[in-house]
This record gives structure tokens, sequence and C-alpha cells, in this order.
């Protein structure tokens, strides 16, 4: 492996448009876009599923879900990614333009986040849960494209064909891992839920099919994506993020089962998105 890349990497400029000291960067429009684009699309569903969902509700619920990821995510990031340098250096937590967010921490603050909104405004809470896990590979497949092009979180050297090298990861060929992920978490799972919710199946499937289905995306991933320099390898070639996943994939199936179980005894109704 050498420092030829087959292909280019196309070195985007970060930052899209400058007015004056403002900076406006493609990674943080990929997210603007994602959130859009499943307010959108909760909003049509909703309104053909005759939901008691309004547009306004819809905003609130959106909203909650992007304080959810955003402190989620940096909150799990310190605690599972870097711990030492963060304790260490609390004031760092809040130097977020430093980079550094956790997708299983934000997907926690998700959680937690949404569950409050479903109390707070008396809507089911997998009727919550299944509308937003829908909707949330967009953003991931938006989010990833943003990673690529700020050419992070690259993946291992590799001498295939499609191989790039990074500005920031040296002279080495490696794995677009991005672009993987992207297809993956982004194109492949949503499609996957969009098939599912055009059935009809007990509440819960989707959020349960969407922990399921990330989990084994990330795991496959995390085989081609270079671990945190700071982190390296866990336990002999698992990283962090297949230690983070494998719970995932081990619940969502067992909410899975239990809840085709309880639907199948008549103890839950099916339902479709």
């Amino acid at each position: 492996m050498g420092s030829f890349a087959a292909i280019p990497f196309p070195n985007i400029n970060p930052v899209f448009l400058e007015l004056g000291p403002l900076q406006f960067r493609w990674y943080g429009l990929m997210y603007l876009i994602g959130l859009t684009a499943a307010y959108l699309l909760i909003k049509r569903t909703a309104a053909a599923k005759a939901l008691p969902l309004g547009p306004d509700h819809i905003y609130d619920m959106v909203v909650f879900a992007a304080f959810g990821v955003f402190l989620g995510g940096r909150i799990g990031y310190t605690l599972f990614y870097n711990f030492p340098y963060y304790s260490q250096n609390p004031l760092k937590i809040f130097a977020v333009w430093e980079g550094g967010m956790s997708f299983h921490g934000g997907l926690l603050g998700t959680i937690i986040a949404l569950l409050w909104f479903s109390k707070r405004r008396g809507f089911p809470a997998y009727t919550v849960a299944d509308l937003a896990a829908s909707v949330t590979p967009i953003g991931l497949g938006f989010g990833r494209l943003g990673n690529f092009i700020n050419g992070e979180l690259y993946g291992r050297a590799t001498d295939v064909d499609w191989c790039m090298v990074f500005p920031t990861g040296g002279p080495t060929c490696r794995h677009p891992s991005q672009l993987y992920e992207a297809g993956l978490e982004g194109l492949l799972l949503f499609t996957v839920l969009w098939i599912i919710g055009r059935r009809t199946t007990p509440p819960g499937t989707i959020f349960w099919s969407f922990l399921t289905g990330y989990g084994i995306c990330r795991m496959i991933v995390e085989l081609f994506r270079e671990p945190d320099q700071q982190m390296g390898f866990i336990f002999g070639p698992i990283t962090m993020g297949q230690v983070l996943s494998i719970p995932m994939v081990l619940i969502g199936i067992v909410m899975l089962t239990w809840g085709f179980y309880k639907a199948s005894s008549g103890s839950l109704p099916r339902t479709k998105l």
C-alpha cells in the first residue's frame, strides 16, 4: 500500500459560504437537510395515517430530537471515547467546534428527549419512536457525507481500487468508510424501515428494527473504519463502535421477538405506520 490513490479525494472546501466572520460549513448543512427532510416526512406520514400530530407537534418533536442528538452525542463522546482527556480538561467538553460526537450517545439523548416529549404532549411513546426511527437514517446518511467532505472518520489502509488518500490520514490509501456508512446506515436502513412500515406490525417494530439494523450496519462498517486514535482497538480486533453496537442488536432482537409474540397472542395490537 503506497501513497497512490486509486480515486483522488475531492478536497471539497468544508466551508461552502463565508459572510464576513461567519462561516457556513457543509457538515452543518447536512444536518440541517436531514432535520428538514425528517420534519417533512413525519408530517406527510402523520397526515396520511391520520395520526393526531399537527405541524406544531411535529416541529416540537424534531426540536426535542435535535437537542437530544446534540447533548447526548457530545456527552457520549466524552464518556465513551475520550474520558481521560475530558476529565482532566472539563471545560473542553463545551468546545464543540473542535469536534467529537458519538452516535450512541446521541441515540440515548434522543430517546430520553422523545420520551419527555411524549409524556408532555400525551402521545403514545411507540408512535413517536416509530415515526422518529423511520426518518433517522436520512440524517445519518447526510451526516456521513458531511464526514466525508471534512475528510474525517476515514477508513483503514487498503489497496482496493476505490481507496483514497485523505488529507489528515497520511500518505496511505484508505477505505472511504464514510461512504460505506452513508450507504448502509442511510440508504439501505431507510429502505428496510420503509418496507417494514408498509406492513401491519406491533407498535415499536420500526424503532426496534432501526436499533437492530443500525447495530448490524455499524459493526460491519467498523471492519473498514479506522478506530479513533486515542482509543484504538478495545478487545483484540474489536472497536468501541462494535462494543456499543452489540447491545443494540441483542436488545433489538429480543424486543422484536417479544412484540410479535405478544401480538400473536392478542396482547398487543398491530399497526401500520
